[in-house]
């Protein structure tokens, strides 16, 4: 794919601004706000004159730190167009951490929402030049004022003036064209934000990026007039990869979420948006899930129901009708990605006929390296490796056929960015990627996630013991939220954040708490094995700290039960 001009990175979006000029590209949900592909055109050939003002030659780094909006859009997109290299940051990492992801990538400009911005100061920011306004291009702060030359000389104002005399009758659609790169070329330094609290520069290339949209219109994902919800930070490489790159080179309609992605917020989007394929992570889902499922299945009349052969089946319909219009009844599939999905959730949603698939990718791969379309799906798996540009194998599997996952293809990163030991550790001598995953692969290619290599405990005979199976079980359980099962003193302690909206309804009491989750110990161990079996229930106060692909910071609890 790497010489196939019809896959060159700046090619693809070359021909999508010019051959959907009067569509709408990209808007921010909730607002007036809306721009075109022409606009978008616009914004981003503004956006290289602002870049040249400013001394960005190709291979310079930019970094975008903020919600979801228009304008992160157009940065992203004008500084890969530009010959420059992005470097997108969470906006929910900490202000040390986003201090020193600008610093460990020497980015020259920094593009920031206002109130982030009040949480770091310039003159900590080794190689910056200048820092502009996510919301509006407004200069923040710059070091570019010299010998006869002022700050409003490297404003967004003169950057419009530059494109105003380059275009005195407005950008037309044969004025798009971009300088050529390769697709070999770094596109973004993605930093992993992580479980284990330490935060790699991932050197995405063109290809890889490009290696997903190919994907996407292969499997009929995107196509013109697609609406995307785009929920997930566009700062991850999934949400990124599908809501964004994939759908705006497929000439669709990206609706931007900028706020906390409720299950009321996003129900009301959906609603409106209507979109054509749902993005999500298991947590977002599982929440739908739990709002408007289980109270239907749980009621006395209902759950006798379903135990009727043939009866079932109308409910069933009832349910999945339900559950499609939620998400606005237009979409092809969901696609969960980012962590495993809760399996009984999984298990029923096959079972009612809901159009679900479940992915598996890491940021080393831009993300994607399995998927296969819902109606392909095997559950419970995560796919099949992408025909063409990605292939898996289990490395020294044990008698079940468990091992680590490793990974080799067009997708894989080039590396991290000046850290050769944490890259040389994780390729294999033969030049494989090292995801991390334990899991299985079986004979149709089909892979099947049992945990990470860094969370897998060893029971009192040399076991293995995957947490993440045994927080799935006690998940499910009355009144809780979520858990996390660590080892303490050799035993198994589960740490659990209590439902406490549902507790509130019922009205239980601080003792009756305690007896339900000791009664859900009882009840998880008598689906575990006897190496399994949790000791022990805590009560956490709130809700566990997590990344933005809402996988919990296991790292930061190793020792509550201490």
């Amino acid at each position: 794919m790497l010489n196939n001009p019809q896959w060159n990175f700046v090619q693809i979006y070359e021909r999508s601004l010019r051959d959907n000029w009067n569509l709408e590209a990209v808007s921010d949900y909730g607002t007036s706000k809306v721009l075109t592909y022409g606009q978008l055109a616009e914004q981003i050939v503004t956006l290289h004159q602002l870049y040249k003002i400013c001394g960005i030659n190709k291979g310079d780094r930019i970094a975008v730190m903020g919600r979801n909006n228009v304008n992160w859009v157009s940065v992203y997109l004008a500084t890969i167009l530009y010959g420059a290299t992005i470097v997108p940051i969470l906006q929910d990492f900490k202000s040390n951490d986003a201090l020193h992801i600008i610093n460990h990538s020497e980015a020259k400009l920094l593009f920031v929402g206002e109130l982030i911005w009040e949480g770091l100061d310039l003159e900590q920011m080794i190689e910056i030049d200048a820092v502009f306004s996510i919301t509006d291009f407004k200069l923040l702060a710059t070091r570019l004022v010299g010998s006869g030359s002022h700050k409003k000389d490297f404003a967004w104002e003169a950057a419009q003036d530059m494109f105003h005399k380059k275009y005195p009758k407005g950008l037309r659609q044969e004025d798009v064209h971009f300088e050529h790169r390769d697709n070999s070329e770094t596109a973004s330094i993605n930093y992993t934000s992580g479980t284990t609290g330490f935060s790699k520069g991932v050197l995405t290339s063109c290809n890889a990026l490009a290696g997903n949209v190919k994907l996407s219109f292969d499997s009929g994902l995107v196509f013109p007039g697609c609406r995307h919800v785009a929920f997930l930070p566009l700062a991850h490489a999934y949400g990124c990869a599908f809501d964004l790159l994939a759908c705006l080179a497929a000439g669709g309609h990206t609706h931007l979420i900028g706020r906390t992605p409720s299950p009321k917020v996003l129900l009301q989007a959906f609603a409106e948006v209507k979109p054509t394929v749902v993005l999500s992570v298991p947590l977002i889902l599982e929440k739908i899930y739990k709002k408007l499922i289980v109270p239907q299945i749980s009621k006395g009349p209902v759950s006798w129901v379903l135990r009727v052969p043939f009866v079932d089946e109308v409910i069933y319909k009832r349910i999945r009708e339900t559950l499609v219009e939620a998400f606005g009844g237009c979409f092809r599939e969901v696609i969960i990605g980012g962590a495993p999905l809760n399996p009984e959730v999984e298990m029923f949603l096959h079972k009612i006929k809901f159009p679900l698939s479940v992915g598996y990718g890491m940021t080393e791969c831009a993300p994607l390296i399995a998927y296969t379309p819902a109606a392909d799906f095997r559950p419970l798996s995560c796919g099949q490796a992408i025909q063409g540009l990605m292939q898996a194998r289990i490395s020294n599997p044990d008698s079940e056929g468990v091992g680590e996952i490793e990974v080799w293809g067009e997708n894989v990163m080039s590396g991290y960015y000046k850290n050769k030991d944490a890259t040389n550790q994780v390729f294999t001598e033969d030049g494989w990627l090292k995801t991390g995953d334990l899991g299985v692969i079986d004979k149709d290619g089909f892979i099947f996630i049992k945990g990470r290599n860094k969370t897998m405990m060893l029971g009192p005979s040399g076991q293995n013991i995957y947490p993440e199976e045994i927080e799935a079980k006690l998940n499910n359980m009355p009144f809780v939220l979520e858990s996390l099962v660590i080892q303490h003193e050799g035993k198994l302690v589960a740490l659990v954040c209590p439902n406490f909206e549902e507790i509130d309804g019922e009205g239980l009491n601080r003792q009756q708490v305690n007896e339900q989750m000791e009664a859900n110990r009882v009840a998880v161990n008598e689906q575990l094995a006897n190496y399994e079996q949790i000791a022990n229930i805590k009560l956490y106060p709130h809700e566990f700290e997590k990344t933005p692909k809402k996988s919990i910071k296991r790292f930061l609890y190793t020792s509550v039960a201490e």
